[in-house]
């Protein structure tokens, strides 16, 4: 991302504010989401109005204590923008802070965040990446070191995917981590990735320190199979678009960088076989081939599951009716992404699950 348009502002100038408070919608180049406080103080002053476009990094509002005199926020705002440096275009594609693991003969992609004695890494789902935790990575990292990683045949990895089965990648994740140093995690995977999070689980609990998983596979045989075909041969925008609408509850989300970004994906070499050989894994005929919900009451570690109401790729139903042992969450207006459309209850959800296991 680049820039951020203010679609609109959630607080008052003078409103007390405390950490993670919605202060404004944002509309970014990839997706529209809130803006979460990081301070305690009080909104002094909104320096971006609605409909502005503001580059990342840039000064939005002004958050103080009362005694702060209104001239101190006139000097801190010029002194702001005098010094400030908008970061140079070619940021994004070139992936700042990226890094490179070789995984049994996989290059795989990941990035790290924070640092602490735990560590937590996050698993995307069947056609997506590490951008898939864009709105969460950073507030997750707050207190610990957080891994986000691209899976083979998806994002910036290698695009083998050898038979592509749930086994196959379950043990290039312990691999992966493994490589990096991380002797136990906390695992938080959404959709496939959290099938493959839970099956490490199930035949590696030493590997886990929790489990989150999030609108994940396996739970059941019902998934949308029209959406798995119709991502994988969709080669145009208005071929590719109604598709990803079906991904949020609020299709308006789905924005056009969104798509060019899938499609630019799903135009390199490799991909298409990719995904081809998971959903023969993992969907066959449009349905779900491994189902664990039957092995969920062995989990030996604590595990949380949640779930959009209005999911359109695999039903919240699933998260319905589950062993005693799993706290789960069901998130009213959300769809499959549910961690982008409800970014800042998702993220206290996980952060509250941490801190009490």
């Amino acid at each position: 991302m680049k820039t951020g348009r203010v679609v609109g502002w959630l607080v008052n100038d003078g409103a007390e504010i405390v950490p993670g408070a919605e202060l404004a919608e944002i509309e970014t180049e990839k997706i529209l989401g809130s803006l979460e406080a990081s301070a305690t103080g009080v909104l002094r002053r909104k320096v971006a109005a609605v409909d502005d476009q503001v580059p990342v990094g840039g000064l939005l509002a002004v958050i103080a204590e009362s005694s702060i005199s209104e001239a101190q926020i006139d000097q801190f705002i010029a002194e702001f923008q005098t010094r400030f440096v908008p970061e140079p275009d070619e940021a994004e594609s070139t992936a700042p802070g990226c890094e490179v693991a070789d995984v049994s003969g996989h290059s795989l992609r990941y990035l790290k965040r924070g640092e602490g004695a735990e560590a937590a890494l996050l698993i995307h789902g069947f056609g997506g990446d590490l951008n898939n935790w864009l709105f969460n990575h950073e507030a997750l990292a707050d207190s610990r070191a957080v891994y986000a990683l691209d899976l083979p045949g998806h994002g910036g990895s290698s695009k083998r995917v050898g038979d592509g089965s749930l086994q196959e990648f379950s043990q290039i994740l312990g691999s992966f981590m493994e490589t990096v140093g991380l002797s136990k995690a906390h695992l938080v995977g959404h959709s496939m990735g959290g099938a493959v999070a839970l099956n490490l689980a199930l035949a590696r609990p030493q590997k886990v320190v929790s489990l989150a998983l999030i609108a994940s596979a396996a739970f059941g045989p019902e998934i949308d199979g029209e959406y798995i075909e119709g991502f994988i041969t969709a080669g145009r925008r208005k071929e590719l678009k109604p598709h990803l609408d079906k991904l949020f509850c609020d299709s308006k989300l789905v924005g056009r960088q969104m798509v060019e970004d899938v499609l630019k994906y799903k135009r390199t070499d490799g991909v298409e076989l990719a995904l081809r050989t998971l959903a023969a894994q993992f969907f066959p005929g449009g349905r779900q081939a491994v189902v664990l919900r039957e092995r969920l009451g062995q989990l030996s570690v604590p595990t949380l599951v949640v779930w959009g109401a209005e999911d359109r790729i695999l039903p919240s139903l699933h998260g319905k009716g589950l062993p005693e042992n799993i706290k789960t969450e069901i998130l009213s207006e959300c769809g499959h992404m549910v961690q982008m459309e409800a970014a800042t209850q998702f993220n206290r959800l996980i952060q509250s699950f941490w801190q009490a296991r």
